[in-house]
């Protein structure tokens, strides 16, 4: 018998990754003014990964690798501008109410049941 269930809810429990999917895209439409749209996911998937000891997972860490990578390809020419939409793709990203996946109510009902 188990005590303990431990969940890595997001994209287990609810959906997530399509949140971050339409943020790249906006992200790669904002600077593609500086470098085309080709290629800017990748340097931000190495820079999150760099980021990862500094600032972990989630939103923020997501926020500051974008604002780092905008720089980075821009070459320092990003606007203010367009680093305060940086900042408002990502208060996007935290207000997108939680989409459950299906099932997920009664598996984990039926999972934290004594009888389960």
């Amino acid at each position: 018998m188990l005590d303990i269930i431990a969940f890595d809810a997001d994209d287990t429990l609810w959906q997530n990754e399509r949140i971050y999917n339409a943020t790249q895209e906006q992200y790669a439409r904002l600077l593609a003014r500086y470098t085309g749209a080709n290629g800017i996911d990748a340097v931000l998937y190495q820079t999150e990964k760099g980021n990862i000891p500094y600032f972990g997972y989630g939103i923020k860490s997501f926020t500051l690798s974008m604002i780092e990578t905008a720089i980075r390809l821009s070459e320092g020419r990003v606007t203010a501008d367009e680093i305060a939409q940086i900042v408002g793709f990502a208060k996007t990203m935290i207000d997108t109410p939680v989409e459950l996946l299906d099932h997920v109510t009664e598996t984990v009902a039926q999972l934290s049941s004594p009888t389960g």
